[in-house]
């Protein structure tokens, strides 16, 4: 699936299922509790604490990352941003700037 028709995936489930979006602080604050629980994993998961009682294990990574894509996707579509082509800029500002500075980061070696 490309980015354009992800866009346009979530644009449709909002429009049948979810009656309309969100505000956008309403998804802002969405995304951060999605981070947040995407956070958790990783820390217990990659890091050094331990999973409690109850806690959601690894296996929902993989839904915690969706869940905080289509929130990123929603916010997007709902302030008029193309994706692909934030993406592509982006790509290009990254290259300009850090061409030389990870190659040359003696950290990374």
């Amino acid at each position: 699936m490309s980015i354009k028709e992800l866009q346009d995936k979530v644009d449709d489930w909002i429009k049948t299922y979810g009656v309309r979006y969100f505000s956008e602080l309403t998804n802002t604050a969405i995304l951060m509790e999605e981070v947040g629980e995407l956070a958790r994993i990783m820390s217990r998961t990659y890091g050094d604490q331990s999973f409690k009682n109850g806690d959601k294990t690894v296996d929902h990574l993989a839904d915690e990352l969706s869940d905080v894509l289509w929130v990123l996707v929603c916010i997007a579509n709902q302030t008029g941003i193309d994706l692909t082509d934030a993406l592509e800029r982006n790509f290009r500002k990254k290259t300009e700037r850090d061409s030389k500075r990870h190659i040359n980061n003696d950290k990374l070696k």
